[in-house]
């Protein structure tokens, strides 16, 4: 029955590293991160349809980093101490940039004064400074690909596809049910109370960079 399985397509990927690589997304797509916390911010703030293109932008925006880094797109990045660690320092500003308009948003209709939802391109954008989406992809890419040639390209397109949908599911989730706590929370102190705890939370991700970047400063 196994060898009928689509998984097995055209011999790529064995059906147990398909189910790994699934796992795999679900737990990384689900769990608190840049992405998710700032689409629960947004779905708070301005409600999921005005998040909806922040929300695709990630759902597409992973995966075609995906794409990109599995066909060695990226290896001329990583490639250099330097380059990462001019990523690590850009991302960390960005990210520290964000959580302060995050902790800034006290309305649900329309956020603080001056702010705006993430359009598509910035959430797509941002998945190239998002030091959990490299994690992933780098991480996935390396456990989960070991053919070369047309293999390699079909796996790396399995992965991705399946990054589509668990990334469209966890961001959907996520701005969801920020959007359902919205409701509770009309009155805007009590949204800024929210969304200062998701600007903590994004700034708890970006500490163990600064980390990084504090040592391989001062080497």
């Amino acid at each position: 029955m196994r060898a009928a399985c689509v998984p097995y397509l055209l011999g790529a990927m064995t059906f147990d590293t398909f189910v790994a690589v699934l796992i795999f997304s679900i737990v990384m797509g689900f769990t608190p991160g840049p992405n998710n916390v700032m689409l629960a911010s947004s779905g708070a703030t301005y409600g999921v349809r005005r998040t909806w293109p922040h929300l695709m932008g990630v759902a597409l925006g992973f995966p075609a980093m995906i794409l990109v880094i599995g066909l060695g797109l990226a290896s001329i990045l990583l490639a250099s101490a330097g380059l990462q660690l001019g990523m690590k320092i850009v991302s960390s500003l960005y990210l520290l940039w964000l959580a302060f308009q995050i902790a800034r948003s006290s309305s649900v209709s329309g956020g603080a004064a001056g702010t705006r939802p993430m359009t598509f391109l910035q959430a797509a954008a941002f998945q190239w400074i998002n030091p959990k989406a490299w994690l992933i992809a780098v991480g996935a890419i390396s456990a989960y690909t070991a053919g070369v040639g047309a293999h390699l390209y079909l796996q790396v397109a399995i992965i991705a596809a399946l990054s589509v949908a668990v990334s469209f599911s966890s961001s959907l989730t996520w701005a969801a049910c920020g959007a359902a706590i919205g409701r509770w929370l009309r009155a805007p102190a009590a949204l800024r109370v929210f969304n200062v705890l998701m600007a903590l939370l994004l700034l708890a991700s970006v500490l163990p960079i600064l980390v990084e970047i504090w040592a391989e400063l001062h080497r």
